[in-house]
């Protein structure tokens, strides 16, 4: 399929709730990692599937929320593309170091979305 969705990520106000609460309802197996000023970051690991990650929510007072993100190859013009298409862009091409880079997006209707771009082949 072409451009799957690759991670799922929970953005919550409440971490270690959302962990308990996932992680006993799905057994799903996750991990901490120190992200330094970000906080920690659990990855979610489900076996066959997309896996993805949760953390604490980055906008103080925004509601907790589930952000697919979608694979692209070309980063940049993805994103050019989005915009020109009406969305409008809330991050754009952030670095993760050794993996990859997202932009975020609001689409035309008000649902959010990153886009993914691999670095790290």
């Amino acid at each position: 399929m072409a451009n799957p969705f690759v991670h799922i990520e929970l953005n919550t106000t409440d971490h270690p709730k959302a962990k308990e609460f996932y992680g006993q309802l799905f057994q799903w197996e996750l991990k901490d990692m120190d992200m330094g000023p970000m906080g920690t970051y659990t990855t979610i690991g489900v076996g066959e599937g997309t896996g993805g990650g949760m953390m604490k929510h980055p906008v103080p007072g925004a509601p907790s929320l589930w952000l697919p993100y979608i694979l692209v190859d070309d980063l940049a013009a993805s994103t050019v593309k989005a915009r020109e298409l009406g969305g409008q862009i809330v991050q754009e091409n952030v670095p993760v170091a050794n993996m990859g880079r997202f932009s975020l997006v609001t689409d035309p209707t008000g649902a959010i979305f990153g886009m993914w771009e691999n670095t790290n082949k």
